[in-house]
């Protein structure tokens, strides 16, 4: 029986390095990588938008909505902010340190009526673990790293997103 959880994929890079990550013995699964660009509040809508730009060309920006105190929060992860009291991404954080689990990569996965869904990838002592959860989660802890982890999205993401 394998450590690995039946729905953990490997990511690995492909040969020539092309910001696409692929599987091992499954279908290629391109990724392309993301940077934070801006967090922005728009005090006539509830909701504060995050930009992700590609890093490479064609350079495609998703806006990803969310509520304000994940905004905030990614904004604080972003800006290397401490708070007064640890929060749940800080927490999270600092569990992981003690367990000596790296988050290694966040991934957009898909994008369906609107809602973005995430992976949070890690390495553990016990092997690799990936972790089904909100795109927010995914891109606050990536970010709270002492090396950011690589915000990853799915090139069908970006072709759905921009249909």
């Amino acid at each position: 029986m394998s450590d690995e959880s039946p729905s953990a994929e490997k990511v690995v890079p492909t040969d020539e390095y092309e910001g696409s990550f692929e599987a091992p013995s499954s279908p290629v699964v391109p990724f392309r990588v993301m940077h934070l660009d801006s967090v922005l509040y728009d005090l006539t809508d509830p909701s504060p938008m995050i930009h992700l730009l590609e890093a490479e060309s064609p350079f495609r920006l998703l806006v990803i909505p969310m509520a304000l105190a994940d905004a905030v929060a990614l904004q604080h992860a972003h800006g290397a902010i401490e708070s007064r009291r640890p929060g749940t991404h800080e927490l999270m954080t600092t569990i992981f340190t003690r367990l000596q689990a790296e988050v290694i990569a966040a991934r957009i996965v898909r994008y369906d009526g609107g809602i973005f869904y995430a992976e949070l990838d890690l390495m553990t002592p016990k092997g690799q673990e990936v972790f089904d959860c909100r795109a927010s989660d995914a891109l606050s802890m990536a970010l709270r790293q002492s090396a950011p982890a690589p915000i990853l999205c799915s090139e069908e993401v970006l072709v759905s997103y921009f249909a």
